[in-house]
């Protein structure tokens, strides 16, 4: 048995026979105390769709483990269902429980001297907790992704659920009647899996897949599809062999994985949530990254994939044209990743990338040749200026002019703003302003899905602008800026914006500032005060206290690691 076995001291320590009894009523045998312990991290629940199938997924991962000479050990962790939350005070809870889910897995693992653990998520805020959890620790481990919804159909269109909140837009602005409505909403989600295009969730498993620590073509998989069952049971026969070999994963969680993880974010035109959640897996890693970062990676990496919220398809449509290898491989022929990165498997990256073909197939257009994509650079730019000097992040895929500067229309949560954009009272010029719904002011930095499906829905997509210090879904696309630092709640410049102040967002010049001088700005700031916490006790009033700002990740323990 390798001396890296942390559960040596557990299963084979003469005075510590109470744990050996202990392990014995759980169903451990005389020959398994021999065995690496692996923990299997479920996320299962009814909460969401996204994770509902997980359960079944964690028996075949025990199965996995138990044939690659494993003892398997489950327990669960938590989920927040973003898309049922968005637009209430729930949703304040969503990116809050990516760090309850890390913590959670950091404290049953080490408090039970794992040797390895294999987490299955399925929603947005799984994915990132666990892969933060699994840096900490750096015991070995391998992600496994819920999968992906199916599309629903209506009519001969593909239905995501990001249809349901554009058809409450396109109901309000008299687009469409009540019947068509209900229709969207009846037929838009048929069963388990997560949303169903290049949203956060999608985004976030062909990153991972990317960066080595999932199984190849996992993260594109149906939730529902036999091969997400025979997959997970690999990947738990991977893990163990991982544990044997002693890779861990700050060998697999690198700067250059990152950079590949980065690109492929960038190819398949996914999630600005990906920005915020890699800087906090980057900080849990060790791993020196920045804001900056992303937009030197945009400018080289073009947008291959036609993938909703912007483009057609959804990701059952990508794993059939190839998945995240086939996106790979390009990018590995044109110098954009690092192909001597390491995986969960002990192959690189180059290896396991070497029987996929040069060239996306022919009779498909989910992914383009090189020589015309979608777009020549990639969608998620880095915007600076007076209005974040720290930073914002924008998704300038899908929308006809990447300029805009128009009159400010200031609201102080999500919930004012979405009732002027359903009464009507947005026209187009306007620039939305969305505040004090950052890390600390919301506090847990809301996704603003609700407002922008509404501006989407009333055909003003292209013609009005939104900044926030919140946060966007993945299902979000349009003239929009999220994570603006800093945020309101501590001063930022977003927090002394007036009604109908002038408002430049150029994604081109990567610009975002409020025509202001100096002067005057000095004069607000000056008046400006801090408001009361909208919370004093309980988890979101403790992680207001913690959380640092959007441009470092959101993380937690900023001040406590080493």
């Amino acid at each position: 048995m390798s001396e890296n076995w942390r559960s040596k001291a557990v299963t084979e320590g003469v005075q510590r026979s109470p744990n050996r009894a202990m392990l014995r009523a759980v169903g451990f045998g005389d020959g398994d105390f021999q065995k690496p312990i692996v923990g299997v991290a479920s996320a299962h629940s009814t909460i969401t769709p996204c994770n509902m199938g997980i359960a079944a997924l964690a028996v075949e991962a025990e199965a996995g483990i138990r044939l690659g000479g494993g003892m398997p050990q489950l327990f669960g962790t938590i989920t927040v269902s973003d898309g049922i939350s968005m637009g209430t005070e729930g949703m304040k809870y969503s990116l809050v429980s990516r760090d309850v889910i890390a913590d959670s897995i950091e404290t049953a693992c080490n408090a039970q001297s794992m040797d390895g653990i294999l987490a299955i998520g399925g929603c947005d805020k799984n994915m990132p907790g666990a892969m933060i959890a699994m840096a900490r620790m750096n015991i070995p481990a391998v992600f496994v992704y819920g999968g992906t919804i199916k599309p629903g159909h209506l009519e001969g269109e593909d239905l995501t659920v990001v249809s349901s909140f554009e058809a409450v837009g396109q109901y309000s602005a008299g687009r469409i009647n009540e019947v068509r409505l209900m229709s969207v909403e009846r037929n838009a989600c048929p069963g388990a899996g997560s949303c169903g295009g290049m949203y956060t969730a999608n985004t976030m498993s062909a990153a991972f897949e990317a960066m080595g620590m999932s199984l190849m073509y996992s993260s594109t998989m149906a939730a529902e599809d036999p091969e997400k069952a025979e997959n997970t049971a690999l990947a738990g026969k991977a893990l163990v062999e991982a544990i044997r070999n002693n890779i861990r994963p700050r060998d697999i969680i690198t700067r250059q994985s990152i950079e590949n993880a980065i690109a492929v974010i960038m190819a398949v035109g996914g999630s600005t949530n990906a920005v915020l959640h890699f800087l906090a897996i980057a900080h849990s890693a060790r791993v020196a990254l920045k804001l900056d970062d992303f937009e030197t990676i945009r400018a080289r990496v073009p947008v291959l994939c036609d993938l909703k919220p912007s483009g057609r398809y959804v990701a059952t449509d990508l794993h059939k044209a190839g998945g995240i290898p086939q996106v790979m491989k390009m990018l590995l022929n044109h110098g954009l990743i690092h192909g001597d990165c390491p995986t969960i498997t002990g192959d690189t990256i180059a290896e396991r990338l070497r029987q996929v073909p040069d060239q996306p197939r022919a009779d498909q257009d989910v992914i383009r040749p090189w020589t015309n994509p979608m777009y020549a650079t990639g969608h998620l730019a880095i915007l600076r200026g007076n209005l974040a000097t720290e930073g914002a992040v924008a998704k300038i895929t899908g929308i006809k002019k990447a300029q805009i500067t128009g009159p400010a229309r200031v609201f102080d949560s999500e919930e004012a703003c979405l009732d002027a954009i359903l009464a009507g009272k947005i026209v187009a010029g306007d620039v939305i302003v969305i505040r004090y719904e950052g890390p600390k002011g919301g506090p847990g930095m809301r996704e603003m899905l609700a407002p922008t499906s509404a501006i989407i829905g009333a055909g003003l997509g292209d013609a009005v602008g939104l900044i926030t210090d919140g946060r966007f879904s993945g299902g979000t696309y349009g003239m929009v800026v999220g994570h603006v630092a800093p945020e309101a709640y501590v001063g930022g410049t977003i927090a002394l914006v007036q009604e109908n102040d002038s408002i430049t967002i150029d994604a081109a010049a990567r610009l975002l500032q409020v025509n202001l001088s100096d002067e005057e700005l000095e004069l607000r700031r000056a008046a400006w005060q801090k408001p009361n916490p909208r919370y004093t006790s309980g988890v979101l009033a403790k992680y207001a206290t913690l959380v640092s700002s959007s441009s470092l990740g959101a993380v937690t323990d900023l001040n406590v690691s080493p």
